[in-house]
């Protein structure tokens, strides 16, 4: 808000101060400039994905707070200025960024000083600028984010990411496509050391233990499974969509580690039950009499049936699988139906067949050897219901 005044002077000698002139007083005029509609939602969106927002204006308290409440900003009971900042020492600056959510009044070294404390309690930080006095803090921050609209050339040089549009909304799309990316990462690295175990176990077991046929698998085989599991962790994990819990999820502490240990050891469990599955079922060929070919076909076809399902049952570590299936990954589809399809080929037309050493087997061992596989995966949908019931009970 500025008041106007007039002033009129006749003479050559003027006052040493402007103050020192007759005004006469004309009005007031008020700048408004109000939030956005879209912003109490875009902060709802921050606060949910466990995203601590504070404000940092060179506004003055009353107006900076006015304007928070009405966006929805929590922690407008307290502020801090600039001023106060600069008096502060380090410790009593690291205490008050964690329980101060607003600075008001900030100059270039103030928004520096809250910057770096941040990043010394070992958080992930992130701001937003886009004036010349927003540099220095942009620069320290871990992610700086630079107005692409009405950001200065300074902020925008100091900056890591421009946004194209001034808009927030722009940031919460950004973290979910971080996260999708992140998740669906995660999920074909965790695909890939399951579905290797027994691959490596399934060919080194019996060769090792001396049984009866120690060369089930050959190098063909093992370059077919190749040739289906690459497509799968490269191609349809990337193109798998975000999970409707991944905006829910609290972000990683700074020293998380890609995959930490439950997370590998369940990849591990997943793939030695899948081996368990896989090795079963070469005992119960060795038991029935059976050939080395058909003993070959009927162990190929449970690691198979496991990797497809298992394919399936990794699409999500929270969701049951009938409610990842309703993702939408043509690719997927399209991935699966040409590996069964395929199997299916190498095991029934005769020069395939001869050419992989498999003999097509009965119904009632095919049906088991399917079942061992679908069994070595399914008890991963137990472990994950049990998991959502936990957390529902801790809600």
């Amino acid at each position: 808000m500025l008041a106007v005044g007039r002033s009129t002077f006749n003479g050559d000698v003027y006052p040493e101060e402007q103050q020192s002139l007759s005004f006469t007083f004309l009005g007031l005029i008020a700048f408004y400039d109000p939030p956005k509609q879209n912003i109490p939602a875009v902060f709802n969106s921050f606060y949910d994905a466990g995203i601590r927002l504070k404000i940092i204006t060179g506004d003055n308290t009353p107006t900076t707070l006015s304007i928070a409440r009405q966006a929805g900003f929590r922690g407008t009971e307290k502020a801090l200025t600039g001023d106060e900042i600069a008096g502060m020492d380090d410790r009593e600056l690291n205490t008050a960024v964690k329980e101060v959510n607003i600075f008001t009044r900030m100059f270039p070294a103030a928004k520096l000083r809250i910057i770096n404390a941040l990043k010394s309690d070992r958080q992930v930080v992130a701001m937003t600028g886009d004036g010349v006095n927003d540099g220095p803090a942009l620069k320290a921050a871990h992610i700086g984010i630079a107005m692409g609209t009405k950001g200065t050339d300074i902020a925008k040089k100091a900056a890591s990411l421009v946004l194209t549009d001034d808009d927030l909304a722009r940031m919460v799309d950004a973290v979910a496509m971080g996260r999708r990316i992140y998740g669906n990462l995660k999920k074909a690295i965790q695909y890939i050391v399951s579905i290797h175990i027994p691959i490596i176990l399934t060919v080194t077991i019996p060769l090792l233990l001396g049984w009866i046929y120690p060369n089930i698998f050959t190098p063909v085989h093992v370059i077919f499974l190749e040739l289906i599991m690459g497509p799968t962790c490269s191609i349809v994990y990337e193109q798998e969509p975000m999970e409707k819990n991944a905006m829910l999820q609290p972000p990683r502490p700074f020293t998380t580690t890609f995959l930490n240990w439950k997370e590998l050891s369940t990849s591990i469990i997943q793939g030695l039950m899948i081996t368990a599955g896989t090795l079963g079922i070469y005992q119960y060929a060795i038991h029935n009499g059976f050939d080395e070919s058909l003993t070959r076909t009927l162990v190929f076809t449970t690691l198979v049936t496991a990797n497809v399902l298992l394919t399936l049952v990794n699409r999500s570590f929270h969701y049951s699988l009938f409610t990842a299936m309703r993702y939408n990954n043509w690719l997927l589809r399209a991935v699966l139906i040409i590996s069964i399809l395929l199997s299916m080929a190498m095991i029934y037309l005769p020069p395939l067949a001869a050419f992989f050493r498999f003999s097509p087997p009965a119904w009632q061992p095919l049906a088991i050897s399917i079942t061992a596989g679908i069994a070595s995966v399914i008890w991963f949908e137990g472990w994950k219901l049990v998991k959502r019931a936990s957390l529902l009970h801790h809600e």
